[in-house]
């Protein structure tokens, strides 16, 4: 057995800090809209290619954006051990997993924040944990695998791909009907243990609190349209102003995933915020989004601003909401509602599968506090027994405490 060269292992236990080298550039044709650039600011062209064959797979921009860093931060591992890229072994991706479940993640590192991973009292939500999340390990580790097998594929590569091969998993879903439950299986080596997420709706008194945070009508407008709608964050920040039907009272949003342009319903609320705001800022130009910046020369409201919003606004109330709870707030007040069907809001939030929109329907715990408060306030009920039974065969049965 081979022993592990001492840098690996620091690396492995996150006593080193990866090299800050190399960069995401902005791409400047369709076919490849992100790259990555190493220390000398050359384009990493491996990468270039892989990303290449994504997007005429019909991947999206924001695919291509994310799988761009996380071979960034592959390579950048490779760049710390001095590991040519077709030179790599299983050792590497050890290297990397183990990275990334020891070492410190700098968005994490805010100054005032809480102890990571210790449950709001407010929200009932655990804060984000110091390092990486288990789903952005297991992402990182699928990324690297498919950039190897798309390389093998082409003769490119080393011989074997570094990250290993699950079988298991390949068993289970090969030859399945989709009307059929999904097999269990084992998780494959080096992959994180993912926990079913379950969704965190804010009650009528917490959103009311939120809702009082907002300084201005934009963002007032914002939200208001996000909580009845139910849209994912990038899709409403998409929205342009002929994408608005005023009559039917509905946004077009261009769907994640598909990409498909489906409507989404506002309520009148909503839109009587969301004309305040139009009315105060002026109408903005054809092709341009409706939700802009306010200082300096307005330009479109980014995904990373409108979560700023968010954030400035539960740091002063002492929560962590987030900018999806919005989603989940609708969702569960929408699959609560006795009027509405759980298909009707399987349609609105435009879930592939059904079993999505039945999370929504969980009762948590909090959901409780009132019937539990009258639970506790019954006098407790004495155990009374049948008159057709003898003392005699009860005792005999329960024994002489009952």
């Amino acid at each position: 057995m081979h022993e592990t060269p001492s840098l690996h292992r620091d690396l492995i236990d996150g006593r080193v800090r990866l090299p800050r080298v190399g960069t995401v550039a902005v791409g400047a044709t369709p076919s490849l809209p992100w790259f990555v650039m190493d220390a000398a600011d050359r384009e990493v062209e491996p990468v270039s290619r892989y990303l290449r064959d994504r997007m005429l797979g019909d991947a999206s921009p924001e695919t291509c954006r994310s799988y761009a860093y996380d071979l960034l931060r592959w390579f950048r591992v490779l760049w710390a051990l001095d590991v040519g890229w077709e030179q790599v072994t299983e050792a590497e991706t050890v290297a990397l997993v183990g990275w990334l479940r020891h070492a410190q993640n700098p968005q994490r590192q805010r100054p005032g924040s809480l102890q990571a991973g210790s449950v709001n009292p407010k929200t009932g939500k655990p804060r984000l944990r110091a390092g990486y999340a288990p789903a952005t390990i297991a992402h990182n580790v699928t990324v690297v695998h498919g950039f190897y097998a798309f390389h093998m594929h082409f003769g490119r590569g080393p011989v074997l791909n570094p990250v290993p091969e699950n079988r298991a998993r390949r068993a289970a879903l090969a030859h399945r009907s989709p009307l059929e439950t999904r097999a269990e299986h084992r998780r494959g080596r080096l992959r994180p243990k993912l926990k079913p997420r379950q969704p965190r709706a804010m009650s009528d008194q917490q959103w009311s609190e939120l809702f009082g945070q907002m300084g201005c009508t934009r963002d007032r407008a914002l939200l208001s349209c996000y909580v009845s709608s139910g849209a994912r964050a990038s899709e409403l920040l998409n929205v342009e102003l002929g994408d608005i039907d005023w009559t039917k009272g509905q946004f077009w949003v261009i769907t994640k995933g598909t990409r498909a342009r489906q409507p989404v319903p506002a309520s009148p609320e909503a839109l009587a915020h969301l004309a305040a705001y139009l009315d105060e800022t002026g109408l903005p130009t054809d092709g341009v989004p409706i939700w802009r910046t306010r200082r300096g020369e307005p330009r479109p409201l980014t995904y990373w601003a409108a979560r700023r919003i968010i954030q400035r606004a539960v740091e002063r109330v002492d929560s962590n909401w987030t900018l999806h709870d919005l989603r989940h707030t609708a969702a569960t007040r929408m699959a609560r509602d006795p009027e509405l069907t759980l298909v009707e809001v399987q349609t609105i939030l435009r879930h592939a599968h059904i079993s999505t929109t039945e999370l929504y329907t969980v009762v948590g715990l909090d959901d409780l506090v009132d019937k539990l408060a009258v639970h506790y306030s019954r006098p407790v009920q004495q155990t009374s027994w049948p008159t057709q039974y003898g003392a005699d065969d009860i005792e005999a049965v329960f024994g002489g405490g009952q």
